[in-house]
This record gives C-alpha cells, sequence and structure tokens, in this order.
C-alpha cells in the first residue's frame, strides 16, 4: 500500500505549534514509508476565511522543512484571492486542493445519501432548534436534535426548499473505531446525533467534507490529536453509508503545558510565526516536535537527531497514549545546542535579519560590518537560548549607551574611591595596548587587578557596567574589541567622571 496523509488546515488564524506537531508526524511518517504527503485547504468555513491565512500556512510549513507533494495550484489560489503564490503552488492528480472548488463533489454525495434512505432533509428553522435545546438542557439532557424530520415523506421538503442534510444515524447498537495507536474505541449510536452534511448555503460541513475529500484523494491514514475523536464514529458511519473503506485513524495525545492543561496562549508562544520571530531554528522545531509523544526506543538517550535520522528512525505506531508536555525549557535547550551547532558563518547569516530588524546593521549589510560582526558570533554563540537574544544581549556594542549611575560603579566590597582608582588605571592600560585585540587585553588587566588588591571580577564588573551599562555582556575583552579603542576610552572617561560625583 502506498502511503498518502494530508494536512487539512482551515484558514482562519494563526499555525498553532500543537497542530504542527501532527504535520511532522504525518510528514515523516510519508518520507519513512516513500508515500506522499498532501496538502489541502479547508476553507468552507467562509465567514472566518482569511486569505493571508493561506500563505502563512505555507510558509510556516516551508519553513519548517515540511514540503508537500501535492496541494494547491497557482489557479487554485489566485481563485479564492491568494496573491503572489507562485513560490507555493504545487497542484496534483487529484485537485482540487481546497474545498471550495469540490462542492458539486459534496452537493452528489449528499443527494446520494438521501436517495439510499440513509440521510435526510430538514427544514428546521435556527429558532426551533434553539427552543429544543434550550428544553434539553432544562431536563438535564445533552442537547442534540430531536430527529423531527427525520421520518417525513421523502417528498415533503422540496430540493429547492431552504434546508440541510442529515444523515440518519442508527438509533441503537455501537460504532467501533479502529485506531492504530489507541485500539478499537466503542461508541453508543445513542449518544450520536444526525449531524448535519450539506449546509442550506450549499457548503459541506467539515464531516462530509473531509471524509469525500479523504476519499477521492486516496488518503490512506488519518492522524489527529485525541479531542477530534468524538467525530470518529460520525465518519465511520459515513464511510459506511456511502460504501467507501475508511482510512487507518490515528488519533494522538494531546499537547499539554507543563501544567498538565491543553497548551494555550498562557504558556507562552503557541504559533508557528512567534517561534519563528523569536528565533528558534526550523531544524531544532522539527526535533522538538517530532519528541512529543514519541520516542525512538526504550532506553534510547539520544535526544539531537537529524532530519535523516528522524525519518529513519520514526514510528507512527509507537507513539505514546498519554499527553505530551511541551517544555519550554526543554526547547530552549535543544535550540542552544543548534545554535552552538552552527559555523559561524550560517549563525551570522541566521542573525543578521535579527540585527537589521533592530535597525542595528545596515540592509544589505556592507562587507566592513560583517567582518566586525564575525568578531561578534564566537562572544555570542554560548549565551543564545534564541537568535532574538542577540539583540538584547549586543545592544550596547551597536548603540550609545547612558552613562550608568555611580553606584552601579562601585565593585562589590570596594570603595568609591577605589573602584574610581581601579577605572583610571585600566583606562591608561587600555590606551596604550597594542594590537587592541581581546588577546592583548585580558592577561593585562588580571595582573591589574592583582596589583589593585581587587579581585579579577571586581575589575572587570566595573570595566562591563562602566562601557555596556548592564551587568551582563558578550564576553568583555571581545566587547572591547568590537566598540574599538575610541569609544571605549570615551566611556570609560563617562564613568569616572560620574563616579568622582561620589567622593
Amino acid at each position: 500500500m502506498t502511503v498518502r496523509v494530508r494536512f487539512a488546515p482551515s484558514p482562519t488564524g494563526k499555525l498553532h505549534i500543537g497542530g504542527v506537531r501532527t504535520v511532522v508526524f504525518d510528514w515523516l511518517f510519508a518520507r519513512k514509508m516513500g508515500g506522499q504527503f498532501i496538502l489541502r485547504i479547508e476553507d468552507t468555513d467562509q465567514k472566518r476565511y482569511d486569505p493571508e491565512a493561506i500563505i502563512t500556512i505555507m510558509d510556516g510549513l516551508r519553513w519548517l522543512g515540511l514540503q508537500w507533494d501535492e496541494g494547491p495550484g497557482l489557479e487554485e489560489l489566485r481563485r479564492v484571492g491568494v496573491q503572489d503564490a507562485e513560490e507555493y503552488a504545487v497542484g496534483g492528480p487529484v485537485g482540487p486542493y481546497i474545498q471550495s472548488g469540490r462542492l458539486e463533489l459534496y452537493r452528489q454525495a449528499a443527494e446520494t445519501l438521501v436517495t439510499r434512505g440513509v440521510a435526510y432533509r430538514c427544514n428546521c428553522s435556527e429558532e426551533r432548534l434553539e427552543r429544543v435545546r434550550q428544553e434539553q438542557r432544562a431536563r438535564k439532557l445533552p442537547p442534540m436534535y430531536d430527529r423531527h424530520c427525520r421520518d417525513l415523506p421523502a417528498d415533503a421538503i422540496a430540493p429547492d426548499e431552504a434546508h440541510v442534510i442529515r444523515l440518519k444515524v442508527p438509533l441503537t447498537g455501537q460504532t467501533m473505531v479502529p485506531d492504530a495507536i489507541r485500539g478499537d474505541v466503542i461508541f453508543d449510536n445513542a449518544t450520536l446525533d444526525d449531524l448535519v452534511l450539506l449546509k442550506s448555503d450549499g457548503f459541506p460541513t467539515y464531516h462530509l467534507a473531509v471524509v469525500v475529500d479523504d476519499h477521492a484523494m486516496g488518503i490512506t491514514h488519518v492522524t489527529r490529536d485525541d479531542r477530534w475523536i468524538s467525530t470518529a464514529p460520525k465518519h465511520v458511519l459515513l464511510y459506511q453509508a456511502l460504501g467507501w473503506e475508511p482510512p487507518v485513524f490515528c488519533h494522538l495525545p494531546l499537547v499539554n503545558g507543563t501544567d498538565g492543561r491543553p497548551l494555550s496562549k498562557r504558556h507562552g508562544s503557541t504559533s508557528v510565526d512567534q517561534f519563528r520571530e523569536q528565533g528558534y531554528l526550523p531544524e531544532a522545531m522539527l526535533n522538538f516536535l517530532a519528541f512529543l509523544g514519541w520516542a525512538p526506543g526504550e532506553g534510547e538517550e539520544q535526544e539531537i537527531f537529524s532530519r535523516e535520522e528522524l525519518i529513519e528512525r520514526f514510528d507512527l505506531f509507537r507513539v505514546n497514549t498519554a499527553p505530551a508536555v511541551f517544555s519550554y525549557d526543554k526547547l530552549d535547550w535543544m535550540n542552544g545546542v543548534y545554535i552552538r551547532n552552527l559555523s559561524e558563518e550560517d549563525l551570522l547569516e541566521r542573525l543578521l535579519p535579527f540585527w537589521q530588524r533592530a535597525g542595528m546593521v545596515e540592509d544589505p549589510c556592507p562587507e566592513e560590518m560583517r567582518a566586525k560582526l564575525r568578531v561578534v558570533i564566537p562572544l555570542v554563540r554560548e549565551r543564545l537560548k534564541c537568535l532574538a537574544d542577540v539583540v538584547e544581549l549586543t545592544g550596547p556594542l551597536f548603540r550609545e549607551i547612558e552613562t550608568p549611575p555611580a553606584e552601579a560603579l562601585v565593585a562589590k566590597k570596594t570603595t568609591p574611591q577605589e573602584s574610581l582608582e581601579a577605572l583610571r588605571r585600566a583606562r591608561a592600560l587600555l590606551a596604550e595596548i597594542e594590537p587592541f585585540e581581546a588577546e592583548a587585553m585580558e592577561q593585562p588587566l588580571r595582573d591589574l587587578a592583582n596589583a589593585l588588591g581587587l579581585k579579577a571580577g571586581q575589575l572587570f564588573g566595573t570595566l562591563r557596567w562602566a562601557t555596556t551599562n548592564q551587568p551582563v555582556s558578550p564576553p568583555l575583552f571581545g566587547s572591547f574589541e568590537f566598540l574599538g579603542r575610541e569609544k571605549v576610552l570615551a566611556r570609560l572617561d563617562a564613568a569616572m567622571e560620574v563616579l568622582a560625583t561620589l567622593m
């Protein structure tokens, strides 16, 4: 069997990271099995439809390296208002890949079910439906359609009259959902509603559209998270009513925060865009997401995997059934590992956009500045959790700073006079040292601290405050080299002037 899996997002907003975990599993499974990964856009919710969201979704997948084998073509994208999408247009043999281009297929399927007597027309008004739901709630019953139109004569509601089409769900018995991860899941039919298949505006509901599309596109495995399992028996019944073989269902564990609650904005960033803007590397995100509910094997301690290793080792049917925990601390650690494994030139190219967006570096960056930035890379590499951290970390190296308050310039366990003398002696040393490079500065300044009866940390802390106006910075001597002698001496002069006010 050729494996065919799909990602079918609704273009109504940002690409949520919990949903992307499912995409990662689908993509890895397809690549492992030599199958196809399909992108299908479910735009039947016309009230919330946003064409920009389609670009956001496709751009997010491309950033993560999750390229689809089949998906919307250029004309399809233009038809739904998506412009300048040439680089995203793929096409394929079973299109259209945007649901609003498949409306006739859904109408035909719904009418076929009516003809077979397993679906029926319903013209109940919204007011009547709400009244029924209120009465059911008053009796402590779950709100469901009361099947008022279910047994009406076939010609009681004309096809051209405003109505919906509902599935006749069996009133008794059970429906079994075979699940490759959870095993067989049984549902009592009495708890299932006669779901709407086709709305009065001619658009399908999610339930009809997803079944018709998955069948028409030859989808072999449907991977979703556990919160959707309640819809699975409805889909199984719909497959049975249409006489089609259902795909293999694979319901994944939910993704929770470390507090055990479903991942949401209260935990931090949740969209792919947010993680990208903060400077998480796509390869780190892929590695991290692959481990949300799956692990390579018992006793396996390796946590950093290349894309190729993930494809080779991934097994969809060994996914854990317990909720996965999204740990931002673990993601920060993993992202830091990936950052440190980049070459200096690669890291420079990835950091440049963050410096440029902050107005710290010109765009395009002149080669002279690139040479200076190469000095910074070794200074910040070990301290970066995310690429965006570089803006705050290196800010004093690019911008003019305010001279720190006098109190900050007094090292611990020293007097203002001692700190002022330390700054004077350090300034004199730095004014003469040649070459003005990190390697040439460190030992003379350590020797100076010893001569002054100070610990190196006391002297270096005062120098750091004086030249960066912050207690933490990239390595001090490398920062001096980047700033240059003239700027370092000017900042030391300003600091000494402020410190002298305490005398």
